[in-house]
């Protein structure tokens, strides 16, 4: 995404957000992109529970004024799914007790060497970006579904710098195993697009000179997720296939399924 010098690169640069830029469904007025997974339907009609697994942009920003909201949430794990440099450069989420952290870099290109051509398709760029990190990130990838699978880990959020891409791949593939249909967890893919319009306000108003952020940094299409999904099931068979051929067990698959659905 972009980089500290205002150029396209792998991820924003560090900031601090003001605090009239809360969300309204977010109880983080320093987070641009945190909401919970659970409420979709899965297997045989039961729900994904709520209050199990979260979903955020970079938790660095999180300062004391949101100690009382974190731990109120009761979180105990967090999975950040950034690149060292990443972490090295902005920080991680506050140390709180009890809360153990999970720095996981499921291997990936770096988008700023694949220049996005507007003539293609937002959608298509997007997945062929995500088709690209499951394929060199599966042991990323399946070591963060594997902490999921795991109630005692629980609850759980997974972030990683704007919590659209590699946030949304991981939940993606869980929601998947959960059974929830493909066009619900496009719609709530989709959602980080408001996310990062908000990120992208932020940034203009704060910083005039910074380039103007990119498309594929903005956007989350429904579409990019259905194909990324759909051609992973081309590939693999199914999202379990992908996921064993990524280290996944049955058994923690039974278990994401067991403690994430009523």
């Amino acid at each position: 995404m972009i980089g500290q010098n205002g150029r396209w690169g792998d991820a924003p640069p560090a900031v601090t957000v003001s605090r009239v830029d809360a969300t309204e469904t977010s109880p983080f007025p320093a987070l641009f992109n945190f909401r919970d997974v659970g409420g979709h339907t899965g297997h045989d009609g039961r729900t994904v529970r709520r209050g199990r697994l979260y979903r955020s942009d970079s938790l660095h920003r999180i300062d004391e004024t949101d100690r009382e909201a974190f731990t109120a949430l009761g979180i105990r794990t967090v999975i950040d799914l950034r690149r060292p440099t990443e972490v090295e450069r902005d920080g991680r989420v506050p140390a709180y007790d009890g809360l153990t952290y999970r720095h996981i870099h499921p291997e990936h290109r770096d988008w700023a060497g694949i220049r996005y051509d507007p003539a293609q398709t937002l959608a298509r760029y997007l997945a062929d970006r995500y088709a690209d990190l499951a394929e060199t990130g599966t042991a990323g990838l399946a070591e963060a579904v594997g902490l999921i699978a795991d109630s005692a880990n629980a609850p759980v959020v997974v972030h990683c710098v704007a919590g659209k891409d590699r946030t949304g791949i991981v939940c993606a593939l869980t929601l998947a195993v959960l059974g929830v249909a493909d066009a619900d967890i496009a719609t709530d893919y989709a959602l980080s697009t408001e996310a990062s319009a908000r990120f992208s306000a932020w940034v203009a108003a704060t910083t005039p000179a910074a380039e103007e952020l990119p498309p594929p940094f903005l956007a989350s299409p429904a579409e990019a997720m259905t194909l990324f999904l759909t051609e992973l099931r081309v590939g693999y068979g199914s999202v379990e296939g992908y996921l064993r051929h990524a280290g996944v067990t049955d058994a923690q698959l039974a278990a994401l399924r067991d403690h994430l659905l009523d």
